[in-house]
C-alpha cells in the first residue's frame, strides 16, 4: 500500500505481526523509527515521515494490540514485552542504528529497548515522554488500572467522547480523521484489552522511564525534547527534567500544543525535528524537505 510516498509492509516476528509503514531509501542500515502511544499506530506518524524519507530511511510499526498489528491474547503486554518486540522487527527490517522518535507509552517502550541495545541508539527524540521522576498516572489511568471499572469506561467510549477528551488533551483542537482513527481502535476488544494489559501491569511508569534513561546518561545520545506545553497528562515541567538524563538535550516548548503536538502543530514539530535529524544523517539521500 502506498501512502504518499510511503509504502506499508507486514513483518512477523515470534508469530505476532506488525504492519510497518516504511520510507526512505530501504538499503539503509540507519532508520529514523517512529513509535506511537496509546491509542495509536504507525500512521499516526505519516505526515512526518513523508518529509523525514526524503532524506532518511524511515519506519513506523504497528505496535502488537494498535492498528493492524495482531493483537494476540499472549502477548506480553508489558514495557519488556514491548521492547523486545521492537528490537525484533528493527532486527527482521536490518536496522542496525535507530534515531528513535518517541510519544506517550512509545516513550517507555523505546527506551527500554534502547538500554537493553544501547550502541543501537543513534539518537532521541522525545515528544511529550521521557523519563518521568516522580510521575503519578493521569486520571484515566487510575480508572484503567482498576478492575472492571476499566472494562466499563473503554467499553462505553463513543466517538463524540473521545472528541472531548482529545479537545481537553489538545486545546487547539485536532483533525477530524485524527479522532475517528483513536474512536475506532477503541472499538475493537482487542486493543482495548491491551490498553488495559499494559496500564495494569505498570504501576510506576516514572520508575520505569527512569531507569531506562539512567542507563542511557553513559551513552549521552544527541537528543531532542519537543513538548506541547498544555499537555494535562505528563505536565510540562517534565521537559527541562529530561537534561537530568540528557544533558546537552536540545528542549522546544509549543505553548499552545497539547499531548499531540506531532498532530495539533506538524509544522512547528517538523521545524524542530527535521533539522535536528538532519544533523545526525550527514549521509542522507536528499536534501528536501
Amino acid at each position: 500500500m502506498d501512502a504518499g510516498g510511503l509504502t506499508q509492509t507486514d513483518v512477523q516476528v515470534h508469530g505476532v505481526r506488525s504492519t510497518v509503514l516504511v520510507g526512505g531509501p530501504s538499503s539503509a542500515e540507519a532508520a529514523v523509527v517512529f513509535v506511537h502511544g496509546s491509542a495509536g499506530s504507525g500512521r499516526d506518524w505519516e505526515a512526518l515521515m513523508s518529509k523525514v524519507s526524503t532524506f532518511a530511511r524511515c519506519v513506523a510499526p504497528d505496535m502488537p494490540g494498535y492498528g493492524d498489528a495482531d493483537k494476540p491474547e499472549d502477548f506480553d503486554y508489558t514495557t519488556e514485552g514491548y521492547a523486545r518486540h521492537l528490537g525484533a522487527v528493527l532486527d527482521a527490517l536490518a536496522v542496525r542504528r535507530a534515531h528513535l522518535v518517541l510519544h506517550d507509552l512509545g516513550g517507555p517502550w523505546g527506551l527500554a529497548w534502547a538500554a537493553a541495545d544501547p550502541a543501537a541508539l543513534a539518537s532521541l527524540s522525545l515528544i511529550n515522554i521521557g523519563s518521568l521522576p516522580g510521575y503519578r498516572w493521569h486520571r484515566f489511568a487510575r480508572i484503567y488500572r482498576r478492575p472492571i471499572l476499566g472494562e466499563i469506561l473503554l467499553a462505553s467510549t463513543t466517538r463524540p467522547g473521545i472528541a472531548l477528551v482529545l479537545r481537553q488533551g489538545n486545546p487547539r483542537g485536532l483533525p477530524g480523521s485524527f479522532i475517528d482513527h483513536v474512536a475506532r481502535q477503541y472499538r475493537d476488544a482487542r486493543t482495548r484489552r491491551a490498553v488495559l494489559r499494559f496500564y495494569r501491569a505498570t504501576p510506576d511508569l516514572g520508575a520505569v522511564t527512569e531507569r531506562a534513561a539512567m542507563s542511557l546518561r553513559e551513552v549521552s545520545p544527541p537528543t531532542l525534547v519537543i513538548w506541547g506545553a498544555r499537555d494535562p497528562y505528563i505536565p510540562v515541567r517534565y521537559a527541562e527534567a529530561q537534561r537530568q538524563y540528557f544533558p546537552g538535550a536540545e528542549i522546544v516548548i509549543l505553548p499552545r500544543s497539547g499531548h499531540w503536538p506531532f498532530v495539533d502543530d506538524p509544522e512547528g514539530v517538523a521545524d524542530a525535528l527535521l533539522p535536528f535529524l538532519r544533523l545526525q544523517l550527514p549521509n542522507r539521500a536528499d536534501s528536501r524537505g
